[in-house]
């Protein structure tokens, strides 16, 4: 049975500036210091009552000006912070600025290694994965070595550090999953005789690269939608068969190839053979039994499907 992760609506903070807010802190708290070194400087001219209470009203002020000055947060652009107040979603901001927000709120972690302030930042930047190549077996069971690249980026800060321990771990672990699961679905290439097989697999790996790219980022934003991730883009950018098959496979191809390429030129030549024998028989420039043009067929054929230039014999007297 699959397990349902619990959604956080997102709550964007946007109104509360934090520059007025810290200037006035900053006077109040210096007004508090002066106020502290008046009263011990007229300790001796004041009574004990006035010098104790100027004294504690000081110091009292100066650390509600300390835990004012706590709740203000810098969010450069492209930026995000995800606030919690004793365990409860408080709000996210996501709008660079300077901003104020009740002191007593905690950022969450978007992994285990933000330690500091810095790092408990979300970056809403767009961001390249190139996850390493790894090896798998192609719909024929060959094994190839396949790499990919993922363009992405967090749509929604809330998701990303509430619903995954580490955004860019699962989306990494994800990406390698899809691949793999993607790839298996089709063969490298065609190499098949079997006709069916042919029209079973229209679409390979190497002749239809964006198109399965395409069904892999598709694959991919299904399983990282649960931490607001978009993926914008997938790309293949290694392909090739595995080491233990790839020559075996080159002279596979080279072989096809070079079939092809055959199968073209005897084509060619039947199609040229029997314009020739048209052409003279419609000029009537030579008529010729069946036999004789049994023996032109086979020299017009040698010369134009040999790999080597032919080389004329000339004769002087009968054409017989």
């Amino acid at each position: 049975m699959e397990r349902k992760v619990r959604k956080v609506e997102e709550k964007e903070i946007t109104r509360a500036n934090g520059m007025p807010i810290f200037l006035v802190t900053l006077v109040v708290m210096f007004a508090c210091v002066a106020l502290f070194i008046t009263s011990i400087a007229t300790e001796n001219i004041l009574s004990d009552k006035l010098y104790i209470c100027l004294a504690v009203v000081s110091v009292v002020g100066i650390v509600i000006c300390i835990i004012i000055l706590a709740g203000l947060h810098i969010v450069n652009p492209n930026e995000a912070i995800v606030l919690t107040l004793f365990g409860q979603y408080y709000g996210t901001i996501k709008r660079q600025g300077f901003y104020w927000t009740n002191p007593f709120v905690s950022l969450v972690s978007p992994n285990k290694a933000a330690n500091t302030v810095g790092k408990k930042k979300i970056s809403l930047k767009t961001i390249t994965l190139n996850n390493k190549q790894q090896k798998v077996n192609d719909a024929l069971g060959n094994p190839i070595i396949i790499g990919a690249v993922a363009v992405w980026k967090v749509a929604n800060p809330t998701d990303a550090v509430f619903n995954v321990d580490d955004y860019n771990t699962f989306l990494s672990i994800q990406c390698d999953s899809t691949i793999r699961k993607i790839a298996r679905l089709y063969p490298y290439d065609i190499f098949t005789d079997n006709d069916d097989n042919d029209e079973e697999h229209e679409k390979t790996l190497r002749g239809s690269s964006q198109e399965i790219a395409e069904n892999m980022r598709e694959e991919l934003q299904k399983k990282v939608e649960v931490a607001g991730i978009i993926v914008e883009e997938v790309r293949i950018t290694h392909l090739s068969y595995a080491e233990e098959i790839a020559a075996a496979m080159l002279q596979r191809q080279q072989a096809t190839a070079v079939i092809a390429a055959r199968k073209k030129i005897v084509e060619g030549a039947v199609s040229m053979v029997q314009m020739a024998i048209n052409q003279l028989a419609e000029d009537e420039i030579v008529i010729l039994d069946e036999e004789r043009k049994a023996a032109m067929v086979s020299n017009l054929l040698v010369v134009l499907c040999g790999n080597k230039e032919a080389q004329p014999v000339v004769n002087s007297s009968s054409i017989y």
